[in-house]
């Protein structure tokens, strides 16, 4: 069983005022499979050339396993050189992923190989480009994005399974308090809506992206995403237009990134487990309210 899910709209390309009149403006996901057609990193990506990019940096790697309450949110669990790594990931099956790389101060001219769509939207944070590598089998937890952007999500070298749902669900979702991450003791992609009911009838969006597909993700839609093969993906971030949206960002850097990393630390174990049981109290008392928040 899973969640009522929706396929995410799919088109080959589309024209600047449809995208913010239809997509943009009401906040809705959607794949475009063509934007990177004319992006010379759509053929010259492969992994024998993005090793020779990055060499023998040595770069953080993360596992799927539950986030220990005791270390700060994305500690690595080990570490490798990049090309032993990504000769990994294409070899077999492994959860290791790599996180938020900015692979652009490694290899500066991989910036000449993708063009930002400046076309569709203006806003975009260029100097925070990032890429994710992940081996088939890793999977990166429930989340929304803590800044807020909007981001274009393109795929590479590979198949990747993603989930969405809009923030109005995150009751629901079992989000933990003062966090941008929901409750990890369930599996997005088969839950077991027995021991969380909450989950049944949240309703969300489903897209298996291919080599070249770009997805956009609006501001705060939360996301969960599994490498079907291993394969990398590269991310452009945009801030949204709005006012209210950066004052949100701002805020959500400040407290639920600077003031709870401080008290995860002090606090430990019994702060988790103190969060991880609001965020259960909070999703039945939506769920008996009937509502997604």
């Amino acid at each position: 069983m899973s969640f009522i899910l929706k396929p995410v709209d799919t088109v080959d390309t589309i024209d600047p005022i449809t995208f913010q009149k239809e997509y943009l403006a009401k906040r809705k996901p959607l794949v475009i499979k063509g934007l990177t057609k004319n992006w010379p990193a759509r053929e010259k990506w492969t992994p024998e050339y993005m090793k020779t990019a990055v060499g023998d940096k040595t770069v953080p790697l993360y596992d799927n396993s539950k986030a220990d309450p005791s270390k700060p949110i994305n500690a690595a669990a080990a570490e490798m050189k990049f090309a032993d790594y990504i000769d990994l990931i294409k070899s077999q099956p492994t959860e290791l992923r790599i996180f938020f790389f900015n692979i652009f101060k490694q290899a500066p001219q991989l910036l000449n190989d993708i063009v930002l769509p400046k076309d569709l939207m203006g806003g975009f944070l260029e100097s925070m480009p990032a890429m994710f590598f992940g081996g088939s089998n890793s999977v990166t937890f429930l989340h929304y994005d803590i800044d807020l952007p909007h981001i274009f999500h393109t795929h590479f070298g590979g198949r990747k399974h993603v989930i969405l749902f809009e923030n109005k669900w995150k009751r629901r979702l079992y989000c933990i308090p003062n966090a941008t991450y929901a409750l990890e003791d369930y599996d997005v992609a088969n839950p077991d809506f027995n021991k969380f009911p909450a989950l049944k009838g949240v309703e969300g969006q489903e897209v298996f992206l291919e080599h070249g597909d770009t997805l956009f993700m609006p501001t705060g839609y939360w996301h969960w995403m599994k490498y079907l093969d291993g394969s990398y993906s590269l991310s452009l971030r945009a801030w949204d237009a709005s006012i209210s949206r950066k004052v949100a960002s701002l805020c959500n850097l400040a407290i639920k990134g600077g003031v709870d990393s401080v008290l995860k630390m002090a606090l430990k174990a019994p702060y988790a487990k103190f969060r991880e049981e609001l965020a259960v109290k909070w999703a039945e008392k939506a769920l008996a309210a009937g509502s997604p928040r």
